[in-house]
């Protein structure tokens, strides 16, 4: 006489702490053991049907499956794509990078979200859902991803061999302790209650409420900030202009700089070296930056060296990665409320490694779309390096004859 109530105890007791294969194999096991009528005997007691309990017991005689596995191979429904054999190489058909608006792709100018490729599957004949979809876009090695900055711009064929003349050209000022300086241009900011990105701490539901819309405020406009970083004292001069960014608006910045700090830093200086990108308001081809270049270094005495970072490759000169992204990170998500309130979040920018900043308004209109002559340029006292011509060059102060 088998004991039904006795195996019933047992099972309910570990019921729970079995998975599909354990409940089987415990079931197998207690019918063995009763002999003739255990498996009738056990399927009553445990409530699993007759076919679970025998295919438990040739479960007993068989090893154990690898890697953890429950039911055996072969168990449980066919895959999707083993059923639908066109299925993943359609689906890699629509995600697959392609020009926008290729006519020969049935999703245009689309975004690909897991319900619009489904859709588009169904309409390819595919029984298949958006989850599904989701599923199978992992199984072909497809994820969602961010742009990410990585692309350099135009390889120039010399673009590291000008990275150590730049690098020579620095050492050799400083070891004779002239000014060496890296500049750019920051981008224009509008100055009003605009959201800045970036968090601050605030109290508990009370964050800052700024301006819905970016649309610029008439009377307080944008504002330019032009950098000048001193790559010996690790200390920056911001200009903030508030018409436009023009060479006349840079390199009255550089001369604001060495005005009122310059001078006294190197008072020996009778160079300048220059570090700057090859586009902007410092382009290496800018006529009037060179006029204006000359204009300084006749009011100055200085001889003034330029050397000029190859086409994409701004994010290598030493003022975006030891100023610009300190004073970012000082304003992150305060609100440049007032030109003064720019002038003193600037300011306030300090590192661990000393770096210290200065910033001056600069209100004088700078006039767009200046023209120089050929015959300007003809009375510049510039020289062109061997190397590289279009983007290392000296001008020297121009002799001035008394009447």
């Amino acid at each position: 006489m088998i004991d039904e109530r006795a195996i019933r105890e047992r099972y309910e007791a570990i019921r729970d702490q079995l998975d599909e294969r354990g409940r089987r194999l415990f079931a197998a096991a207690e019918a063995r053991s009763a002999g003739r009528g255990g498996v009738v005997a056990v399927s009553r007691a445990t409530g699993l049907a007759r076919g679970t309990v025998e295919r438990g017991l040739k479960d007993l005689d068989q090893p154990a499956p690898p890697g953890g596995r429950v039911r055996r191979a072969g168990s449980g429904r066919r895959r999707l794509p083993a059923k639908d054999p066109t299925l993943l190489e359609d689906l890699r058909r629509l995600v697959e990078p392609v020009t926008l608006g290729d006519p020969m792709r049935p999703l245009l100018w689309v975004s690909k979200s897991h319900v619009k490729l489904a859709k588009a599957l169904q309409k390819m004949g595919h029984a298949v859902s958006p989850n599904t979809v989701r599923k199978l876009l992992h199984q072909l090695g497809y994820g969602r991803r961010a742009n990410r900055k990585a692309n350099d711009g135009r390889q120039h064929a010399d673009r590291d061999a000008q990275f150590e003349h730049i690098n020579a050209r620095v050492l050799a000022f400083q070891a004779e302790d002239q000014p060496v300086i890296s500049v750019d241009t920051k981008k224009k900011e509008l100055v009003g209650n605009y959201t800045s990105k970036g968090t601050e701490y605030r109290p508990e539901g009370q964050p800052r409420r700024t301006e819905v819309h970016d649309f610029e405020n008439k009377d307080l406009g944008k504002v330019v900030p032009y950098g000048v970083y001193d790559l010996a004292d690790n200390s920056g001069w911001v200009s903030l202009g508030v018409t436009s960014d023009t060479a006349e608006f840079a390199v009255n910045a550089i001369r604001s700089w060495f005005d009122n700090k310059g001078r006294d830093l190197y008072p020996a200086a009778s160079r300048l070296m220059i570090t700057a990108d090859c586009g902007g308001s410092n382009g290496a081809r800018v006529r009037l930056w060179k006029r204006e270049l000359q204009d300084l270094a006749d009011q100055t005495g200085l001889t003034i060296s330029v050397c000029h970072f190859p086409p994409g490759t701004s994010k290598w000169n030493r003022i975006e990665h030891r100023l610009f992204c300190h004073i970012t990170q000082n304003w992150r998500g305060y609100p440049l409320t007032s030109r003064l309130a720019v002038i003193e979040l600037i300011a306030a920018t300090t590192t661990t490694t000393g770096l210290t900043v200065e910033c001056e308004l600069d209100t004088n209109t700078y006039q767009k779309g200046v023209k120089v002559t050929a015959a300007e340029m003809a009375t510049l006292n510039i020289e062109r390096d061997g190397f590289h011509p279009e983007w290392n060059y000296t001008i020297a102060p121009r002799h001035i004859p008394h009447n």
